[in-house]
């Protein structure tokens, strides 16, 4: 029997790589024959497993975690018609049935059928069904032929895959946060948070046609990368209200969509700059955003945060300007990101040089054994994208 090892959240603020059950072709007591098991070749740390590892979460202990995971199928179902052994293929976070009412209407990340708690499932996600996590050598991965998504050419895409290794969630979540923030050819958008999904949806803007976009953070470094590919920046540990900031790059204190890619964790900024308030950037976009204007909200909000200072926040409840938003008129988009409404469209602006997404989010590719340091280091805020390289298929 072959091994298989995995990162395992343990409590909070604790992570370990540890043995772990090799996959089977099964769904609980039943064959999962629509199903395939793929040998990892990258898997990322997402800053919502970082939720989870802080203790934000109900996450058990034990959970394997991991939902951005790209592989070599090496054994398919006798029911998967198109994925073959030996393929290269992205997975989408979203686990999805293809069958379902949601599904066959392209809304993959709240598939009906693979979570029996709510609507929607991940792998290696607290609440999300339960499913084994792919920060780990091998993972099983069901409804193969409806979710995975086959790179054309293996040896194309194993020179590209510190790019393409962002198909499987930040890449489309940025996009899809700009998307449905109604970005377009001359926009001036906002993107608040520089993390490795607010610098994707950064790029994302960038890729629709914005005349101009503008990313708020606390932490200079990250501002830094948000920079190195041409956008504006605000420090929010700065004390200048952040319309005034607006106003000092634009010329008026609005800009005609914004992107929350921070979530519940938001911090207030300048001399709240160290306090936690859940609320403030749905609040700050609100606030900056034209009359008509459209906000995208791919940042993640949880129904359970134990951690929470505050006891509404605890169960999601946040004090919102629901009435400012309704006076402007805004739209508000919420929810995880479809995956394959954009994975196939996005790989083709990558392999046709369109966009560097690497690049623009600082990818740097770990080891498995190595993961344990990376989530400390990306949890002190470190500029970068983790990449996991379990089985050492990344050429350097």
């Amino acid at each position: 029997m072959s091994t298989n090892q995995g990162v395992a959240y343990v409590k909070p603020g604790v992570v370990e790589v540890r043995g772990i059950e090799y996959p089977k072709l099964a769904l609980g007591n039943r064959k999962c024959d629509h199903g395939v098991i793929l040998k990892i070749v990258s898997t990322n740390i997402c800053g919502s497993d970082q939720h989870m590892v802080r203790g934000r979460t109900t996450a058990p202990e034990g959970l394997i975690l991991g939902h951005e995971i790209t592989g070599l199928v090496i054994e398919a179902g006798n029911d998967v018609e198109f994925i073959r052994v030996g393929d290269l293929v992205s997975v989408p976070f979203n686990i999805a049935c293809g069958r379902c009412r949601n599904c066959k209407v392209g809304q993959t990340g709240i598939c009906l059928s693979v979570n029996p708690a709510r609507p929607g499932a991940a792998y290696g996600y607290v609440d999300m069904g339960g499913w084994v996590g792919g920060q780990a050598e091998y993972v099983m991965v069901p409804y193969a032929d409806f979710n995975l998504l086959k790179f054309p050419d293996r040896d194309q895409a194993m020179e590209k895959i510190r790019d393409l290794t962002l198909l499987s969630d930040i890449f489309p979540t940025g996009f899809h946060g700009a998307v449905t923030a109604g970005v377009g050819p001359g926009s001036i958008v906002y993107v608040a948070g520089a993390g490795p999904v607010g610098l994707a949806c950064a790029a994302s803007c960038q890729l629709l046609g914005a005349a101009l976009v503008i990313v708020g953070d606390m932490i200079p470094e990250r501002l830094a990368q948000a920079r190195s590919f041409g956008c504006e920046t605000i420090d929010l540990r700065e004390k200048t209200p952040l319309a005034d900031a607006i106003e000092a790059i634009v010329g008026v204190p609005e800009v005609d969509c914004a992107v929350d890619c921070v979530g519940f964790e938001a911090k207030g900024h300048g001399a709240d700059a160290d306090q936690e308030q859940p609320a403030t950037v749905l609040n700050a976009v609100m606030a900056i955003t034209r009359a008509g204007g459209a906000i995208g909200i791919p940042g993640l909000y949880v129904t359970g945060d134990p951690g929470a200072r505050e006891e509404a926040a605890k169960i999601g409840s946040l004090s919102i300007r629901i009435g400012l938003g309704w006076a402007k008129s805004h739209s508000l988009h919420t929810g995880q990101c479809p995956v394959m409404r954009y994975h196939r469209q996005l790989m083709n602006a990558i392999l046709y040089d369109r966009i560097q997404i690497a690049k623009a989010v600082n990818v740097q590719v770990i080891t498995l054994k190595d993961s344990v340091k990376g989530y400390a280091d990306f949890d002190q805020g470190a500029a970068k994208k983790f990449v996991i390289d379990p089985h050492g298929m990344i050429a350097n």
